[in-house]
């Protein structure tokens, strides 16, 4: 019994040995198949190192891994070479046990193993290159490892590309650097890779603005002063917003910056630089960048009652700076051709009933403004000055009265003080206008039973009246006609 037993059991261990033998073969033989291209150094030194786990400790207590992936090393520039070509004190007889204090002197030395195949005149032809060499000189160690990589290595030029641009330059660009400019101003170099992710421009390259650039060109430039380098950056947007860039040689920031004046504000200044934001889906976004240049007339927009429904509420509806300057092709505002337009800038809200019903306003307001007094005088002025050529006095318009960026509530508390400033305003063409001179007007609104009942009541009169008087005066002359007729 016991014999059987035995037999029982080393026939158990035999056939799980060899049904758990068959995966580990064909795992070892799909490797080996995987891996044919590498050299026999390659797959030797992978036997070890491409297992996970194989860890490098060092004196201080850094450590660092010593895998290495087997297919990402095959698809590196780097796959022809042998294991030992680069770490030239291994193979597969000899392995070294070396002693590293930390894990910046394993990396500056592993680093040197790159210069036997890639010599100083070699390299110095590229100017990134050129520059670390410079800073080598001055005691600023370069190591090739962080821009480049170890062992999954790709190339930058004339075979495979990089997944993504960004990879590439983000190796340097993603930690602290800077310049400085000869003024002794400082830059960041700094590129929160979350900016660009949330940006509008996030699908474009690095290169596709820093033209000039690339992974294997990479040119210094000099720059007297921050300003002169934003000016410079802001020129590359033209290549694709050419239709905007053409409208801003037209405006006033393009006349003010060609005198000189390199306060004048250009793209990156209003639009930013990577961190490119859609303006028309917050903004507020865009009133902050005139804000830059503007903060006093931007202090007392955000008291208006468009700025703090802006602000304070978030609404989208109310006008933003660029709504009535416009953005690219700013004009002067202190002309009369531009005053002549407010009545329309302000009809682009005001006499959308979509808009304005929202909020318990009507679209008569502009309505009665172009039927009224001020509107229709300023209609023949224009027509006037266009056909006759003749010089046209300046005639109120929406702004004269409610103020540019101050404007306030006609409703509650602020109406007394909008009376009393509109007062004055009319004293400015009706010298001897009293304080109540206001009331005589009617204001945007049509007369109702409930708002100036009585001029309701004159207007239905004169509505029945005048088509009785008009049908009577037309049977007054029928019946004349009639009756001389008759009597001849």
């Amino acid at each position: 019994m016991k014999g059987r037993m035995g037999i029982i059991v080393l026939l158990h261990f035999f056939l799980a040995a060899t049904f758990s033998a068959e995966p580990a073969i064909a795992r070892e033989t799909v490797l080996s198949r995987d891996l044919t291209a590498l050299s026999d150094d390659a797959r030797s030194c992978l036997g070890c190192h491409g297992k996970q786990g194989a860890v490098k400790t060092f004196e201080n207590g850094e450590s660092v891994s010593a895998y290495v992936d087997a297919k990402k090393f095959q698809a590196s520039a780097h796959s022809f070479l042998t294991c030992a070509q680069c770490h030239t004190e291994f193979s597969a007889n000899n392995h070294p046990s070396r002693r590293f204090r930390s894990k910046k002197q394993y990396q500056i030395t592993s680093s040197l193993a790159c210069r036997h195949c890639h010599p100083d005149e070699q390299i110095k032809g590229k100017p990134i290159h050129a520059n670390l060499l410079r800073g080598e000189k001055e005691g600023k160690l370069s190591l090739c490892t962080e821009c480049h990589g170890a062992h999954y290595i790709m190339p930058v030029g004339g075979g495979k590309v990089f997944a993504g641009e960004e990879q590439y330059c983000l190796r340097c660009h993603g930690h602290g650097l800077s310049m400085t400019f000869k003024d002794g101003g400082p830059q960041s170099l700094f590129i929160d890779k979350s900016l660009l992710e949330g940006s509008v421009h996030n699908k474009l390259s690095c290169w596709d603005c820093h033209y000039g650039f690339s992974s294997e060109d990479h040119p210094r430039r000099t720059f007297g002063s921050k300003r002169e380098y934003v000016i410079a950056s802001s020129d590359s947007c033209r290549r694709c917003h050419f239709d905007k860039y053409s409208k801003t040689l037209e405006s006033i920031h393009y006349a003010t910056l060609s005198k000189g004046n390199l306060k004048a504000p250009v793209c990156i200044d209003c639009h930013g630089s990577h961190s490119i934001a859609h303006g028309s889906k917050d903004r507020a976004v865009t009133t902050k960048g005139c804000q830059q240049c503007h903060p006093g007339i931007y202090s007392i927009y955000a008291a208006s009652v468009h700025g703090k429904a802006l602000i304070d509420e978030h609404n989208q509806d109310v006008p933003v700076c660029i709504d009535c300057h416009t953005a690219h092709n700013m004009t002067q505002t202190h002309t009369l051709d531009y005053r002549e337009r407010i009545p329309e800038i302000c009809s682009s809200c005001h006499a959308t009933k979509a808009v304005v019903e929202k909020y318990g306003l009507s679209t008569d307001v502009v309505k009665t403004y172009l039927t009224d007094f001020h509107g229709v005088t300023l209609g023949f002025y224009k027509r006037q000055r266009e056909t006759l050529e003749k010089p046209a006095r300046p005639i109120a318009v929406c702004t004269d009265c409610h103020g540019t960026h101050n404007i306030i509530s006609t409703r509650g508390t602020d109406a007394a003080l909008l009376k009393a400033n509109l007062a004055k305003r009319c004293q400015q063409c009706h010298k001897d206008a009293p304080k109540n001179f206001p009331d005589a007007w009617l204001s945007h609104y049509e007369p109702n039973m409930r708002s100036a009942p009585l001029v309701f009541i004159v207007n239905l009169v004169y509505k029945i009246f005048i088509p009785i008087l008009a049908v009577g005066l037309v049977l007054q002359i029928l019946l004349h006609i009639w009756r001389y007729a008759v009597d001849r």
